[in-house]
C-alpha cells in the first residue's frame, strides 16, 4: 500500500473511490445530436483505463427544452441519453472508476435564437452580458415544470447506471436564484436567503424522493461570487451549511466566483498566465466549516498541489481535469514512479476557448485528447526500424521527434539555434506566457530518454542532410514575419517579431497593425505599452485579436487597458512614409474609400508568417514521393505511400508553419498524425 494521499481510498457514503483524483464536471463538447457517443466514451475510457477514481461527464447536461446548449451538451431530457450513458458508465465502471453526471437548467446562461427558440428563464429580466438574451421571469408554472425536469433527468441517469449525479448551481438557475444580482422576485421565491433558495430545495427533495438514497446527488456551486451585491463568502458559508442540513446532498464541489463576463469566467478557472489554484484555500474554508464532503477544482495543474490538498485536509476529492485533457495518463505516471514524465497542462486554454466559440475541446498540447478514436495517446511500436531526419526543432520538430523514437525509429534533429523552441521560445518571453516552454521541455526531455540525437547550431542545408542518409526526412523550419502588406511604405515597418525578441526597441508612440489576430501582435502592444509609450492597436476585423479567444484574452486586456493604448477596429493600414523625424501611417477601409491618418514613431505590423522552406524545395526532387501528402491515408491514419520518383532513396514531408502560418496545435497535430504510422 502507497503512502502518497493521493493514492488513499475515499469512502463517499457506499461508493467507495480508488484515490483522490477525479476528473470534474466539463463539456468537451463532443456529443453528437446531442447524445455522448463513441467520442464521448472513447475520451472518458481512455482516463479510466489510467487510474483515475471518479469522471465526472458532461459539464451542464440541460434537464429541459427551454435549457437550450451553447456549446453542444449533452441533451439529458431525451430518453435516448439512457443508452448512450450506460455505454460510457460500463466501460468506465470496467476499469473500476466511478462516472456521474452534472445535471442543470441554464437559466439565463443560454440564448432563445437556439434549438426550439423557446423565451430564456430566470429570477429577472436581467440579461447575462456573456450570451446577452434576456428572460422572462419564472412563473410558478414554470417553477413546478423544470423541478419535475431535474428529477426526470436524474432518474434516467440511475437507469442508466450511473454512480451519481452533481447539479449545477454557478451562473446557471439555480444560483440564478440564490443571488440578490439576479433576483428580484416577489413571494415564495425571492426576497430571504431561504426563498431565493426555496426552489433548489424543491429541485433536490423531488429528485431525492426519484432516486432513492442508494445513489449519489451533490451540488457543484458558487459559495462566494466575488461581486458587488451578489452571494457573499458569508452567504455562501450558510448556503453550504444549509445544503449539508437539508439531507439532500452528498457531497459539495465549491466554485468562487462568477461566470457572467468573459473575466469574470477567466478568474473562476483562472488560464495561462494567472496564479494557480487561486480558489483551493477557499474550498478548505468551506470543508472546515461544514464538516462535509468538498471537492474542488480550478487550475490544479501539478501534482504536488493536488497532493497539498488532500494531505492538507482541504478537500476530499482533488479535481485535475484540464491536466487530464493534457495527460490522460496521470495516474498511472503516478503509479509507476513516472510522475516526472506527466504531460504537463500549461494553461493555454485551448480547451475551453474553443468550445465558447462553438468547436469541440482540444488540448493545444495533447492532439490525441478529443481524438482518441483516430490518434494515439501511447503511439504503437513500427515493424521496421528507419533513420528519421528532421530539420527543426520547434513543436513540429519536437512533436515528430518524440513520436518517432517511441516508434522506434532512429531520429537525427538538425536546429539552427542552440536550443530547442522555435517561436515558442520567443512566445515564452512574456511572462504572462511563460508557461508555454514546458511544451517544449516535456518533449525535450522525452526525446533525451529515447535517445533523440540533437545537432543544434545546425543550420541543415540538401548536403547537411543527405550525409545522414535519410529514409525519411521531415522539414520543421516553422517560418518567418511577414511585413510586406502595403502599398508604400514596407521598409519602413518593423515586425510584431522584432519587438519581442528585443532586436528592435519600442518606440514612444505607435502605431501597431494587427492583420493576423494572434497572441504575437497583443504580446508586442504589452512590451511597448509597458515602456510607457502611446500604443495604437488596428485592425480590419470587427474585433480585437480574432484569433485569440475569450478566456485567453481577459489577461492581456488587463494588462493593456492600464496602459495608454487604443484599439481601432475595422481599419486597415495602407501606406506609410516618412514626415520629418516621424512617419506618417495612412489608413483605409474595406467599407468604403475613407482615410484616416496618424503620425507615430513607429509601425509595427503583424501580418503572421511565411514558410521558411528552402531547404524542402532543395531535397524535394530527390524524394521519392516528391514531397506529396496522400490526404486521405493521413486523415484515415494509414502509412504514406505515395511513390512519384523510383529513383528517390527516401521520403520527404514537411509540417507545422513550414507548411503555412497556423498554430501551435495544428503544428503539433501534423507531426502525430504523420509520424504514428511511419
Amino acid at each position: 500500500m502507497s503512502n502518497d494521499p493521493l493514492l488513499q481510498p475515499y469512502d463517499l457514503k457506499h461508493l467507495r473511490l480508488k484515490n483522490r483524483l477525479m476528473i470534474t464536471s466539463h463539456e468537451p463538447a463532443y456529443p453528437e445530436d446531442g447524445m455522448p457517443k463513441e467520442r464521448y466514451r472513447a475520451y472518458h475510457a481512455e482516463r479510466a483505463r489510467a487510474g483515475v477514481a471518479l469522471t465526472m461527464t458532461a459539464g451542464s447536461a440541460s434537464v429541459a427544452r427551454d435549457s437550450p446548449p451553447v456549446f453542444n451538451n449533452i441533451l439529458a431530457w431525451k430518453d435516448e441519453v439512457v443508452g448512450w450513458m450506460k455505454q460510457l458508465t460500463d466501460e468506465c465502471h470496467d476499469h473500476d472508476c466511478a462516472v456521474m453526471i452534472q445535471l442543470t437548467h441554464l437559466g439565463r446562461r443560454t440564448r432563445w435564437d437556439k434549438a426550439d427558440w423557446l423565451p430564456v428563464v430566470s429570477s429577472s429580466h436581467e440579461r447575462e452580458a456573456s450570451h446577452k438574451a434576456f428572460p422572462k421571469k419564472a412563473e410558478e408554472w414554470d417553477i413546478r415544470r423544470i423541478v419535475g425536469d431535474y428529477a426526470d433527468a436524474a432518474e434516467r441517469m440511475k437507469v442508466a447506471g450511473l454512480d451519481g449525479i452533481e447539479i449545477q448551481a454557478y451562473g446557471h438557475l439555480l444560483d440564478q436564484f440564490w443571488s440578490p444580482a439576479t433576483n428580484d422576485l416577489d413571494g415564495t421565491y425571492g426576497g430571504s436567503l431561504e426563498n431565493r433558495m426555496r426552489l433548489s430545495m424543491e429541485v433536490l427533495a423531488a429528485i431525492r424522493e426519484r432516486v432513492g438514497e442508494g445513489f449519489l446527488v451533490g451540488i457543484r456551486y458558487v459559495a462566494d461570487e466575488d461581486m458587488a451585491g451578489g452571494i457573499t463568502k458569508e452567504d455562501g458559508i450558510e448556503i453550504s451549511q444549509r445544503l449539508k442540513a437539508s439531507g439532500l446532498v452528498d457531497f459539495l464541489n465549491v466554485i468562487r466566483g462568477h461566470i457572467d463576463t468573459d473575466a469574470g469566467l477567466t478568474d473562476v478557472i483562472p488560464v495561462q498566465g494567472m496564479p494557480s489554484n487561486p480558489h483551493l484555500d477557499f474550498a478548505g474554508e468551506i470543508r472546515a466549516a461544514t464538516k462535509f464532503p468538498t471537492f474542488h477544482a480550478a487550475k490544479i495543474q501539478d501534482v504536488a498541489t493536488a497532493r497539498h490538498a488532500i494531505a492538507s485536509g482541504k478537500l476530499d476529492m482533488v479535481g485535475m481535469t484540464r491536466a487530464h485533457m493534457a495527460d490522460p495518463h496521470i495516474v498511472a505516471k503516478i503509479l509507476r514512479g513516472e510522475e516526472a514524465r506527466i504531460r504537463p497542462c500549461v494553461g493555454a486554454n485551448y480547451c475551453l476557448d474553443r468550445i465558447y466559440q462553438g468547436g469541440m475541446a482540444l488540448c493545444l498540447h495533447n492532439p490525441a485528447t478529443g481524438r482518441e478514436l483516430e490518434q494515439p495517446h501511447v503511439v504503437p511500436r513500427a515493424e521496421v526500424r528507419r533513420r528519421v531526419v528532421i530539420i527543426g526543432a520547434g513543436p513540429a520538430g519536437l512533436e515528430a521527434a518524440r513520436v518517432s523514437a517511441e516508434r522506434g525509429h532512429e531520429v537525427i534533429v538538425h536546429e539552427a539555434a542552440s536550443d530547442p523552441g522555435g517561436q515558442v521560445r520567443l512566445t515564452a518571453r512574456t511572462p504572462r506566457r511563460a508557461e508555454m516552454i514546458q511544451l517544449i521541455q516535456w518533449r525535450f526531455e522525452e526525446c533525451t530518454r529515447m535517445g533523440v540525437t540533437f545537432r543544434f547550431n545546425s543550420f541543415a542545408d540538401a548536403g547537411t542532410v543527405l550525409d545522414e542518409a535519410p529514409d525519411v526526412v521531415i522539414v520543421a523550419t516553422g517560418g518567418l514575419p511577414h511585413t510586406d502588406v502595403l502599398i508604400e511604405g514596407n521598409p519602413l515597418v518593423v515586425s510584431a517579431w522584432d519587438i519581442l525578441s528585443g532586436d528592435v526597441a519600442p518606440g514612444e508612440n505607435v502605431l501597431i497593425y494587427d492583420d493576423a489576430g494572434d497572441y504575437a501582435g497583443l504580446q508586442a502592444a504589452e512590451r511597448i505599452a509597458a515602456t510607457g509609450a502611446k500604443v495604437e492597436i488596428v485592425t480590419r476585423d470587427r474585433t480585437v485579436a480574432s484569433e485569440v479567444m475569450a478566456m485567453s484574452l481577459t489577461p492581456s486586456m488587463r494588462e493593456l487597458q492600464q496602459r495608454d493604448v487604443t484599439f481601432t477596429v475595422t481599419w486597415k493600414l495602407d501606406a506609410v512614409r516618412k514626415d520629418g523625424n516621424a512617419l506618417l501611417a495612412t489608413l483605409g477601409s474595406d467599407y468604403g474609400g475613407v482615410t484616416r491618418e496618424r503620425r507615430v514613431d513607429q509601425v509595427v505590423v503583424n501580418h503572421g508568417t511565411r514558410p521558411l522552406d528552402q531547404v524542402y524545395f532543395d531535397l524535394r526532387d530527390g524524394s521519392a514521393n516528391l514531397g506529396e501528402v496522400d490526404y486521405e491515408a493521413l486523415v484515415e491514419g494509414r502509412p504514406q505511400e505515395v511513390v512519384r520518383n523510383l529513383e528517390g532513396t527516401y521520403r520527404l514531408f514537411r509540417i507545422g508553419d513550414a507548411v503555412a502560418a497556423r498554430n501551435t496545435h495544428a503544428a503539433i497535430y501534423d507531426a502525430l498524425r504523420l509520424c504514428k504510422v511511419l
